[in-house]
């Protein structure tokens, strides 16, 4: 839909799209000092037993050789007591949004009576009013990695049909009806690499899990897929396509908070234990405690190997990446080319107009209308907030009214186009997000939010039986 109207000029003060900056690097010789030790019952009850850091050490279950974290398990005792010895790491440092980007060389999944997780999980208060963040995990003979939330009442997610993991269940809240106990929304990713076996046979691979206000994303890819820029002090996720998987849909700030990073290697218990029977390991035992007791070989493979885990935060500001190309726009009056600037930064919540830069336009001086556009890649989670307050368009232009034409503004799975040079007081347009339209209701005067939007598709599995936790 298209409109004409005299329009006070302004910036776009807001985009859903973080510049990121290193705050923590579990790098190999720092790797164990981030972390604490869990040596209390399992949680989720585990036929095991954490041991502290001096144990493991003794033990030979973790150890900094080969350039990697290693992070094992005992596989040369019969289990007897609580159960088999184990490590359950949880990081001294808590985050609330942020980027996560872990490295592996191997994992422990794939084998018959293991749980293997990595995880966040919120506190101080009682789980799950800070929400859990289940990135990696698995049981017994998984082939593919299952990404879980875990929530207080309230909380359910969309499903994103182009991704590339199954929805099995879509409510968060660990009670919900219609699920199994503490179950919350999980989705299952289609690949075989992302877990256990072929994981391990491919060398590993990388993971990383977004989490803004707008939603939870989390990307895989197999060792030597991964984008260059994982590995560098300031990776753009919005550069890396679709994520796996991507919950959205409930309000996350109010379900997330305060996460630390979990590691951990469990046998049987509320999950592992209660699905024995149903996988193919039931043929190897009568109970998965029993096996796990008397077979301390085969778990020689139950380990972590982390050649890194980096933890970025928004640095607090925007930052558009225009295309290189350049715009014309024609009016009654004249027509100027305006080439695009190369890169417009300005505050995320600025409390006065801001100004932005461009090069000088080439051709003659507009009488009335300067439109400057700007293609900027974004996978998931755009949205515009139009401001009121004047701009300066420097270095030669100061426009203070302007007739402006809107083309619509369009979002799909690659790119966001967007004007950044006007205040809107009375819109009503569309957008596309995957092919459906959406209406963009009017607000103001002063913010215009403009957001994807997709319908939800319930695909519902055999339920799985989930932790306890934390």
């Amino acid at each position: 839909m298209q409109f004409s109207r005299f329009l006070t000029v302004a910036t776009l003060l807001e985009l859903s799209i973080a510049g990121y900056n290193l705050q923590d690097a579990y790098n190999v010789d720092n790797f164990f000092d981030y972390f604490d030790f869990f040596i209390g019952p399992d949680p989720t009850q585990g036929y095991v037993n954490y041991v502290d850091q001096s144990t493991a050490q003794g033990e030979g279950f973790i150890n900094t050789n080969n350039g990697a974290a290693y992070v094992g398990v005992d596989y040369t005792n019969v289990a007897s007591g609580s159960g088999r010895s184990s490590v359950r790491l949880t990081s001294k440092n808590s985050y609330t949004h942020g980027l996560v980007i872990l490295d592996l060389a191997h994992m422990p999944g794939g084998i018959c009576g293991t749980w293997p997780a990595f995880w966040m999980v919120g506190g101080p208060e009682p789980w799950p009013a800070n929400g859990e963040i289940d990135i990696i995990e698995g049981v017994n003979d998984n082939a593919q990695n299952i990404m879980t939330l875990h929530t207080a009442n309230g909380c359910s997610v969309v499903q994103q049909p182009s991704l590339a993991s199954t929805e099995i269940t879509g409510n968060c809240y660990v009670n919900a009806p219609g699920q199994s106990q503490n179950q919350g929304c999980s989705m299952e990713a289609n690949s075989q690499a992302t877990f256990g076996a072929q994981f391990n046979t491919n060398g590993g691979g990388v993971y990383a899990m977004e989490w803004t206000s707008d939603g939870i994303s989390i990307w895989f890819w197999p060792q030597g897929q991964q984008p260059s820029d994982t590995s560098s002090a300031n990776p753009d996720p919005s550069s890396w396509g679709n994520p796996t998987t991507l919950f959205s849909g409930c309000a996350i700030d109010s379900f997330f908070n305060n996460q630390n990073i979990v590691f951990d290697t469990t046998f049987c218990g509320a999950w592992a234990g209660q699905a024995w029977s149903a996988s193919s390991c039931g043929s190897l035992a009568p109970t998965c405690e029993e096996y796990v007791q008397n077979n301390p070989s085969v778990f020689q493979g139950a380990y972590w190997s982390v050649k890194s885990l980096q933890v970025f935060q928004d640095d607090g500001t925007t930052e558009v990446e225009p295309d290189s190309s350049t715009q014309s726009t024609t009016t009654a009056a004249a027509s100027v080319s305006v080439p695009i600037a190369s890169t417009l930064s300005v505050p995320s919540t600025p409390s006065t107009p801001a100004t932005v830069s461009i090069p000088t336009p080439t051709g003659p001086t507009p009488a009335s209308t300067i439109t400057t556009l700007i293609t900027h890649t974004k996978t998931h989670h755009s949205h515009l907030t139009v401001s009121d307050g004047p701009v300066t368009i420097q270095p030669t232009v100061t426009v203070t009214e302007a007739t402006y034409i809107a083309p619509p503004v369009t979002q799909n799975e690659n790119a966001v186009t967007i004007q950044p040079t006007v205040t809107v007081t009375d819109v009503l347009d569309t957008g596309e997000f995957g092919g459906s339209a959406v209406g963009i209701p009017t607000r103001a005067p002063g913010e215009q939010k403009v957001k994807g939007d997709a319908s939800r598709g319930h695909l519902h599995r055999h339920l799985r039986h989930f932790k306890p936790r934390p």
